[in-house]
């Protein structure tokens, strides 16, 4: 089982991580009492048990910490936070391909979403199980099916057989939800069930860089090692997190806990319940940040939107007319503020939606009509073909291009041999770098290859000294470089040397 802390930086870590229609909930005055809501919402609230075979021989010189514990088989630790381990120590003298397997358990929490028995929690609390079980509010244990699991937003759905209707919560409207809200989480912290803790909305739309789709809620209500996958409710008792991180130094709770939103883990979980699996909504394309800098050099107001800097071949993107070095302004009509908004609308889109996108592409807005596929692992991610004349076949000479402080050449056959260029690749290829120049304090280094300047494809030195003199006469101090470098593919901004 894996420990519920995940490193976030030296010395703090990150437990990384969700019906009814739901109902906006607009803010209110704390309560005189949270304990008519905690007695209502209690019972549709689970412990999550789990157990796991596993093989952890004895390396020599390793302390036998089972011996000081010899209760240890009957000890049980907080939701993914280690658990206990059952079984006995090895025997002296006893080789480790000798030992038995230990068992190995953990608690976590989670919550009924339908009477049917469909119960929710995180994808760490019970991945690697062997066996999952649900514990009520009354002790009852019930074994559980898991119906689908998505690493990537850290949510798994279960089903439990009971011999009557469970108790089960109803969702709310995460984005209704506003900084300064009061909120209350139950959960399982350390072992200990059915814990009730308050507190507020601290921020939202956290990304605590746990994946691609990140939006958080944080809250300073108390959350600790086992609250993994229990909700965290509105003050009308509706769902609107599952609680999943802690941003701690001590691995204790330090006022700064995370819960995933309810807007994006319903659909995940509706995927999981009707298919088995995650449905996400795919356009084929690589993106980075728009700096200031960046839209300096791109003539656009403000650093807003997502960078692409490569499609992929036969994707939604590159056959709607989507190109490198477009920034992605709006999506099927929802505004593309910060790069790492764009995954989670693309991903939420309905799969075969075609949808408007608004793209900022050499000074100008364009709209184009893109339709949405389904993200499969098999979708191809090479760079789409580029159709520049062929590279000449012999060793040109080396060229200064002084305004952006590097010197290239044309590729070639020996070129190519010497950097390791893959035939698909055009443009001139970086053989040195001025130091004092911002290409090198952008990271530019021999080897790289600039196949773009400021959205003008650059196959030949004429072509590049043509994008540049043409970023000059409109007073342009920076320029949009794209690099390819071992496979990557990345936009660099650059300041122009002088």
């Amino acid at each position: 089982m894996k420990t519920i802390l995940r490193s976030v930086a030296a010395a703090v870590a990150v437990a990384v991580f969700a019906g009814p229609a739901y109902v906006s909930a607009a803010g209110r005055s704390a309560p005189d009492s949270f304990a008519d809501l905690a007695a209502r919402l209690s019972p549709a609230v689970v412990n999550i048990s789990t157990s796991t075979n596993v093989q952890r021989p004895r390396a020599e010189g390793d302390i036998p910490w089972d011996q000081f514990f010899p209760d240890q088989e009957n000890r049980r630790g907080g939701g993914g936070g280690g658990g206990a381990e059952e079984g006995a120590p090895g025997a002296p003298g006893e080789r480790p391909s000798q030992r038995t397997p230990r068992r190995q358990t953990s608690l976590g929490s989670g919550f009924i979403i339908d009477k049917a028995g469909y119960v929710v929690t995180n994808n760490h609390v019970i991945e690697d199980a062997d066996q999952i079980s649900v514990i009520l509010e009354d002790d009852t244990v019930l074994e559980a099916k898991l119906i689908g699991r998505d690493d990537k937003t850290d949510v798994a759905l279960l089903k439990v057989e009971a011999k009557k209707d469970l108790p089960a919560l109803g969702w709310g409207n995460s984005n209704a939800s506003r900084v300064g809200d009061w909120v209350m989480a139950i959960g399982n912290p350390f072992g200990l069930s059915g814990t009730v803790t308050a507190g507020i909305i601290s921020a939202r739309s956290r990304d605590i860089r746990a994946g691609q789709y990140d939006d958080f809620i944080q809250t300073d209500a108390s959350i600790n090692r086992g609250n993994s996958g229990g909700p965290l409710f509105n003050m009308d008792g509706q769902v609107i997190g599952i609680n999943t991180a802690i941003y701690s130094p001590s691995g204790g709770s330090v006022g700064i806990g995370f819960a995933a939103s309810a807007n994006l883990v319903r659909p995940v979980l509706d995927d999981l319940r009707k298919y088995g699996r995650t449905r996400r909504g795919y356009i084929g394309v690589q993106i980075q940040s728009v700096t200031e800098e960046i839209a300096q050099s791109l003539g656009l107001d403000k650093a807003r939107g997502a960078l692409v800097s490569r499609v992929t071949e036969k994707g939604p993107a590159i056959l709607s007319g989507i190109e490198s070095s477009d920034v992605i302004l709006t999506f099927d009509g929802k505004a593309i503020d910060k790069m790492n908004e764009l995954p989670r609308v693309v991903a939420e889109t309905q799969i075969d939606k075609t949808v408007n996108v608004v793209l900022w592409r050499k000074g100008t807005q364009k709209t184009v009509k893109l339709t949405v596929t389904e993200l499969r692992d098999e979708n191809p991610t090479r760079t789409a073909s580029l159709t520049p004349p062929p590279a000449t076949k012999e060793l040109v000479r080396r060229t200064a291009l002084a305004d952006l402080g590097v010197t290239v050449v044309e590729i070639s056959d020996a070129v190519r041999e010497r950097y390791t260029i893959p035939e698909s690749v055009r443009g001139l290829v970086v053989v040195e770098v001025d130091s004092s120049s911002d290409a090198a304090l952008k990271g530019l280094k021999p080897g790289d290859v600039i196949d773009e300047i400021q959205q003008m494809y650059t196959a030949t030195v004429t072509e590049a000294d043509a994008a540049i003199k043409k970023a000059k006469e409109t007073s342009k101090n920076v320029v949009l470089v794209r690099i390819t470098s071992n496979g990557n593919i990345r936009l660099v901004p650059v300041k122009l040397v002088g």
